[in-house]
């Protein structure tokens, strides 16, 4: 599909979701995108993927991002699955990534697989990941996490958790005032998401 905006003389490949009242800023955004899954890419409804977002993902690669979720950056880089959840924004010169020294999508190093991938990191609902951060396999954000700018995160980050540093740690709490989320969590039960962790203590 050509992007009528679109600045780059490309198309968005078929195997790209595009929800209702998403944006795509361009095509360029897939210039290094070699997934072969049925569904490589899915933006959600009202997200956003702006001009530094970019999707390097090898032959088995996919990315599901949430509704209402915006990507001013994000250079995910993997042949996994990697999972963001809705209502989260993440900001420039991000690195979301299975390894630190992450091959190139057309690297043999990157096999196809039959079977679908794994999920090697997942974002959840809420989040803000801030300027030049870095997240990589294995970690898993719960929902509410705010990781710092420039920090590092390859671990298992609780609900709320406030995240800064490289290597990085926790290092306050953004828990809402009581009840002030009943509604979505409800929202998040009936739609069966992930139970989310449990935060541990300051």
């Amino acid at each position: 599909m050509r992007l009528e905006h679109d600045w780059w003389p490309g198309e968005l490949p078929d195997n790209v979701a595009v929800g209702d009242g998403a944006y795509v800023h361009s095509s360029y955004s897939f210039h290094h995108y070699r997934s072969r899954r049925p569904c490589g890419v899915r933006l959600g409804a009202g997200s956003s993927a702006y001009e530094d977002a970019s999707f390097e993902l090898g032959p088995s690669g996919e990315v599901d991002v949430g509704d209402c979720t915006m990507l001013f950056g994000g250079k995910f880089c993997t042949n996994a699955r990697i999972v963001v959840g809705s209502y989260t924004l993440i900001s420039y010169e991000t690195y979301i990534a299975d390894d630190f020294t992450a091959v190139p999508p057309g690297d043999p190093a990157y096999p196809s697989s039959a079977g679908p991938p794994a999920t090697t990191i997942t974002i959840g609902d809420v989040c803000w990941i801030g300027v030049r951060a870095t997240i990589l396999a294995p970690a898993r954000l719960g929902d509410g996490v705010i990781v710092a700018a420039g920090a590092v995160v390859d671990f298992d980050v609780p609900d709320y958790a406030v995240v800064a540093g490289n290597p990085g740690r926790v290092v306050g709490w953004a828990r809402p005032r009581s009840g002030a989320h009943e509604g979505r969590a409800a929202a998040l039960s009936e739609r069966g998401g992930d139970t989310p962790l449990a935060p541990a203590d300051p």
